[in-house]
């Protein structure tokens, strides 16, 4: 069976840089195996605020996906573009199906709900300016992700998968997002979301993605 890799024309490009959310379309990519060019945007050197980059993503933010002109920002969607681009992945549900429903519903929540809190520890611990952070916050916000966590273990049961059965980029966003949650030193109270996540990121494209990501 020929490699999804050789049915594209042109090669995608992504801009990411280690350690942000780009891992989640770096690691979509592998799942679905295209060719791509992965771009580092030096966060720590201010690139993404420079005009070029701006001109790409006026969020000044990582990942971007570039695909035959069109730009697409923020993970989530570009883990769906890419599922729904290369359909025979398997990575997301086909449209308009009660999986697809599931998909989103898990997708929305992991943006809306589970990362929020995360990202509210970031944010007042070194990612905005210091005289904006509340470091008084960083309480509330942890007890938050263990609310939003406990909803996630409650969807996940005894499942191998968020969707059940199969792996979707569902998974890509949820199990990024526990391992964010690591990094960080925050609880998830959840022995199966624990091996649910030692799952996902065993997965070879998982280890693909972290060494393309290391080598740019």
């Amino acid at each position: 069976m020929a490699s999804r890799r050789n049915l594209g024309v042109h090669t995608l490009k992504i801009y990411a840089f280690p350690r942000t959310r780009a891992t989640r379309a770096i690691w979509a990519a592998e799942e679905v195996e295209a060719e791509y060019d992965l771009v580092n945007v030096d966060l720590a050197q201010g690139e993404s605020r420079r005009t070029r980059f701006l001109g790409i993503n006026p969020g000044g933010k990582v990942p971007v996906l570039e695909d035959d002109g069109l730009v697409i920002s923020e993970s989530a969607a570009i883990v769906t573009y890419l599922g729904d681009k290369y359909p025979g992945s398997g990575l997301v549900p086909a449209p308009a199906t009660p999986e697809r429903a599931q998909y989103n519903r898990w997708c929305f929540f992991v943006v809306g709900e589970l990362e929020q809190p995360l990202w509210t520890l970031a944010k007042h611990k070194f990612a905005i300016p210091e005289k904006w952070r509340v470091p008084e916050i960083r309480n509330t916000a942890r007890w938050e992700f263990s609310v939003a966590a406990q909803i996630l273990a409650q969807g996940l049961g005894q499942s191998q998968f968020i969707l059940g059965e199969h792996f979707s980029g569902a998974d890509i966003l949820v199990a990024h997002t526990l391992r964010w949650a690591r990094n960080f030193e925050v609880p998830v109270g959840d022995q199966e979301l624990e091996d649910y996540a030692d799952r996902m990121l065993a997965r070879p494209a998982f280890r693909r993605a972290m060494k393309r990501e290391a080598a740019a």
